[in-house]
């Protein structure tokens, strides 16, 4: 449902508590008394049945008796009440309530129920309540009012909340909005998201999550939100134990903390470890500082100090800058002889403020450079505020450095770092800290820019392929099998373009002598087995098998898993030729389901060792070759990949097309819900999967939690005169092309269509309007046979899918040849499709071409001074 009724709980004109009471100690004696101390201007409501007035205030002995409706009621009376008082003050007009007390998955069935028939909106069961100090209201029972500002924090935890309210109003912290969510019956995060995202009033946002819920509904929300400002994440429940057990690698690995990881980081978001960390991560980003990668130049005065930010940049998987030939001559001309030459640049403890601004200004002039940390150490031979006030004229005098600092010490502190501050310049007390903000900035760096990417076009894949793959598995649930043969898997591997083993069936221990013998080398043999998932564990596999003796140890295997798994079924055994490939690195490649996120594809070192080991990194379908790639560079074994010592480097961009596929697989087989391919083996000569398992499932399975490519609305559009386009959703790799058609559109034309806000010149401007949430938005675009870009439409559904807001582009030299009203056309019947009542555009007055093709395809005109609001209504009312 998201936002629909949410004025009524963010800007409520009348509130009523029920519950209220005068027995101090009491909930709602608390939430009577914050009310009234919040200073809420509108009508303010009390329901106590028993006391004519609570905290001085009239009291209304029931719903019925109230003067006015509330919008917004905030509930404070024991479960088995609530459910009749929300139909009642449904009745009444009320849109939004709080519940503050708890109650059972029956009670918060029941709740909603009730307020289905009047589309009330409700917060909790089981939670603190809200607050909006810009509002005044503090409709809680938190133990203060925070003063107005512009954070807004969404928690699960009544407890968190009341925490960071004290934590924050010693330091002077405002908020716009305070939410406890509580159980989320109905009100969940990204119902908040989407609202804030679009809220004036909240500049930055704070996030508690224990769990999410409606996974599409989230990420769609929460990459809205990010794209327009700062959200900062703390997740409850990190620890192993949350992982599900599964039978396969994958599912071992792919524990529940890494998939929300994934998860906040392919939304924009930035993950933080502890509270502390939450502020201390608003407070950098609110500087503005973006760093350009995880390489960080230090200076310090005191060698020390640089080799604790060294070691602690090290802990924190980022790098130290490599200082250029051309900076280490311009610092040879301005600091002593003595000093480091290398990074951490040791300008030594004597260092005054002339010789920081001078360092820092051969610095600056490095475009490789991706950030510096300036430190300072207090000496009695150099005054640290002069230093101070060198970094803070660099700051301003080099706006593009992202620039920390880091001032040592006690008692001389504030003066330095008062200076500091008001330069903008985020400041630490220790080094560690200082890292950790920066590897911060880092990660929300990165995952902003992968908001924006453009990636390359990526293969499709041919319906052959596909038709193979889902005939596999229905042959396999046909038998009752849900554990697919190693033949099987790798079948379905090498459909979607992964090499493999060619691996051939033995139905018993001679038949495998004679295929090894025509392979005529030495051989892998393995146990084939429905009922066996890990063969090396048993005894299963054995490798590097000359021909002759292939037999003996296939009889061998067979009498030794025939005693130790006598229920087991045994098929013979799959015999392959040994793969000879000594400088490849053993991958592990995989897919499983989450059950909030739905699939899942991992990455990382693989061999027998692999849970072991545990270095992989998660990433959620679909991927594309910059998701790819990024996934490779988040774990240990890629820098093993890039070549060592007598090693190559490997053949990045084939394990990103391996990982690519298996996206693909998930997207297009949801019967697949397990699957592993270790090891796959990649070197320079490209990679190719040696083992592989999957598991498939006839039931239901959840959807992405990402809507891929919607390739199926592709089509082919012929208009009068010989014009012909494809009509395709709009791919994040059509940036350059989008540029191109701005560039080949009049400004004025921009002007009309776009009210003045796209840029033809900006590519990341072009960027973003590539990067479509195919859930919430769709974009078609009409190409030419040259794969020019002739002609965009685009569609924003609201958050209820009842309405969306449409915009057309036509490049200036194909206008009024009818591609506009054809691609009006696939808007609405798209718009129809997904359930749309009204597609809705303003178009500025000049522009009266689009409001007459309107009108002819049925839109209602409505006029005001600056712009025509054309309406189509796609269903009756």
């Amino acid at each position: 449902m998201t936002i629909r009724n949410f004025d009524a709980l963010f800007r409520p004109n009348a509130i009523v508590l029920i519950g209220a009471s005068n027995r101090a100690g009491a909930v709602g004696h608390v939430l009577a008394h914050n009310l009234l101390a919040g200073g809420f201007a509108g009508s303010l409501f009390f329901v106590n049945p028993h006391d004519e007035t609570v905290a001085g205030q009239k009291a209304y002995r029931d719903i019925a008796a109230l003067p006015g409706a509330p919008d917004l009621a905030i509930i404070a009376t024991p479960a088995e009440s609530v459910a009749a008082l929300i139909r009642e003050l449904g009745a009444r007009g009320c849109r939004a309530a709080i519940i503050i007390g708890a109650g059972d998955h029956d009670f918060r069935d029941e709740v909603l129920k009730a307020a289905e028939p009047f589309i009330m909106r409700i917060v909790g069961p089981n939670c603190l309540g809200f607050l909006s100090p810009g509002a005044a209201i503090n409709a809680s029972f938190a133990q203060l009012t925070p003063n107005p500002g512009h954070v807004a924090l969404i928690t699960q935890s009544g407890a968190i909340a009341t925490s960071v309210l004290d934590w924050a109003h010693g330091r002077g912290i405002g908020f716009s909005h305070v939410l406890s969510l509580g159980d989320m019956a109905d009100i969940d995060f990204g119902d908040t998201l989407d609202y804030l995202a679009r809220d004036g009033a909240t500049k930055s946002i704070l996030l508690y999550i224990e769990q999410v819920t409606s996974a599409r509904k989230f990420m769609s929300a929460a990459r809205l939100a990010a794209r327009v400002k700062p959200v900062i994440v703390v997740k409850g429940g990190r620890s192993a134990s949350g992982a599900r057990a599964a039978a396969s690698h994958t599912g071992a690995l792919a524990g529940a903390d890494g998939i929300y990881d994934a998860a906040f980081r392919r939304a924009g978001m930035l993950r933080v470890d502890t509270l502390r960390d939450l502020f201390d991560a608003l407070e950098t980003l609110a500087s503005g500082i973006r760093p350009r990668g995880d390489q960080l130049m230090i200076v310090t005065n005191g060698g020390g100090l640089g080799v604790l930010a060294s070691d602690a940049l090290e802990a924190e998987h980022g790098r130290l800058a490599q200082l250029s030939d051309k900076s280490r001559t311009a610092l040879d001309a301005v600091l002593p002889r003595q000093w480091s030459r290398a990074n951490p640049i040791d300008i030594l403890g004597d260092a005054h403020g002339q010789r920081y601004a001078d360092t820092l200004d051969v610095l600056a002039s490095d475009p490789e450079l991706d950030a510096i940390l300036v430190m300072n150490c207090p000496t009695g031979v150099a005054d640290n505020r002069e230093a101070a006030q060198a970094v803070a004229k660099a700051r301003i005098a080099h706006p593009n450095t992202p620039l920390l600092a880091c001032w040592v010490g006690g008692a001389s502190l504030p003066a330095p770092q008062a200076v500091l501050d008001d330069a903008g310049a985020p400041v630490f007390d220790a080094p560690e800290e200082a890292v950790r903000a920066f590897m911060q900035l880092a990660d929300y760096a990165r995952n902003q820019r992968l908001l924006s990417e453009t990636p390359e076009a990526d293969p499709a894949i041919e319906p052959a392929a596909s038709t193979q793959v889902a005939s596999i598995i229905a042959d396999a649930l046909a038998q009752g099998r849900t554990l697919l043969s190693e033949f099987e898997a790798k079948a379905v591997l090498s459909a979607y373009g992964i090499q493999i083993t060619p691996t051939k069936i033995a139905h018993d221990a001679v038949e495998a002598a004679k295929i090894a013998a025509d392979f005529g080398c030495e051989v892998a043999v393995k146990i084939l087995s429905p009922d066996i998932s890990h063969k090396s564990d048993v005894g299963g596999v054995v490798l590097n098998l000359p021909p002759e003796l292939v037999e003996r140890a296939a009889q061998t295997m067979l009498e030794k898993i025939r005693a130790a798994k006598p229920d087991a079924r045994l098929d013979g055994f799959t015999v392959q030729p040994m793969i000879k490939r000594p400088q490849a690195q053993e991958l592990i490649l995989g897919l499983s389901v989450d059950r909030t996120f739905g699939p899942v594809v991992l990455f990382g070192q693989g061999g027998v060792a692999v849970e072991v080991l545990a270095d992989r990194a998660i990433a959620l379908p679909p991927l594309n070759s910059v998701l790819a790639h990024d996934l490779i560079g988040r774990t240990r074994v890629a820098r093993l990949l890039a070549g060592y010592r007598d090693r190559a480097p490997a053949d990045l961009g084939a394990i990103a097309a391996a990982l690519i596929a298996l996206s693909d697989l998930a997207v297009n087989h949801p019967a697949i819900v397990e699957l592993d391919i270790n090891p796959l083996l990649a070197d320079a000569d490209g990679v190719i999967a040696l083992d592989a398992r999957i598991v498939v499932s006839g039931g239901p399975r959840q959807d992405l939690a990402i809507r891929p490519y919607p390739a199926a609305l592709a089509h082919d559009l012929e208009l009068a005169g010989g014009l012909a386009f494809h009509v395709r959703p709009l791919l994040p790799s059509d940036t350059a092309a989008l540029m191109a058609m701005g560039a080949r559109t009049s400004a004025e034309d921009l002007r009309l269509r776009f009210h003045g806000g796209v840029r033809a010149d900006s590519e990341l401007a072009a960027a973003r309007l590539c990067q479509i949430d195919y859930d919430r938005e769709m974009a078609f675009a009409a190409i030419e046979r040259d794969g020019a870009v002739a002609g965009v439409a685009r569609l924003s559904f609201d958050p209820q899918f009842e309405t969306a807001e449409f915009a057309i582009l036509v490049r200036s030299d194909i206008q009024k040849r009818g591609l506009g009203r054809a691609l009006l056309r696939d808007l609405l019947n798209y718009a129809k499709s997904r359930g749309a009542r009204l597609v809705w555009g303003d178009v500025l007055g000049e522009n009266a071409a689009m409001p007459a093709f309107a009108r002819e395809l049925g839109a209602a005109i409505e006029h005001s001074e600056s712009c025509e609001r054309v309406t189509f209504s796609l269903r009756p009312n």
